[in-house]
């Protein structure tokens, strides 16, 4: 009767064992979305995590009579990138992307995972624009 336990009980954490690694870390589908960058912020209460919305060209109707634009919802896990992100707000940009069957707190609130920028403007640097000097 001992043996009959252990079997069933290994069988059982292997099955949740494996429910969860679908469930959160299996990469359900990949690709990327562009458009314009709306905000990537820093919030949580328990695990503080970066979250993002990118606007994309288009509208839709959810419902009869409404009008509203494609907004993706994103998590960035790297902080690097989510910092590289923060700076580019209002721009229009190429995000790649893995989606996930299920969101874990510490990753992000959504189950699409920002990893990197395809393509973004280039960044002019900050300086002072030389006023051009008066024709003589």
């Amino acid at each position: 009767m001992k043996k009959f336990w252990i079997i069933t009980l290994s069988v059982l954490v292997a099955g949740l064992a494996l429910f969860f690694y679908f469930r959160f870390y299996f990469v359900f589908g990949e690709g990327i979305k562009s458009g314009e960058l709306n905000y990537v912020v820093y919030k949580g209460v328990l695990f503080k995590t970066y979250e993002g919305k990118l606007i994309q060209s288009g509208i839709r109707s959810r419902t009869a009579g409404t009008i509203q634009s494609y907004e993706f919802e994103f998590s960035v896990d790297d902080e690097a990138l989510a910092r590289e992100l923060m700076l580019l707000g209002g721009r229009t940009v190429e995000l790649h992307y893995k989606e996930y069957f299920g969101a874990l707190p510490w990753r992000g609130f959504t189950k699409f995972v920002v990893d990197s920028i395809v393509s973004a403007p280039v960044q002019q640097p900050s300086s002072v624009v030389p006023v051009p000097a008066a024709a003589e």
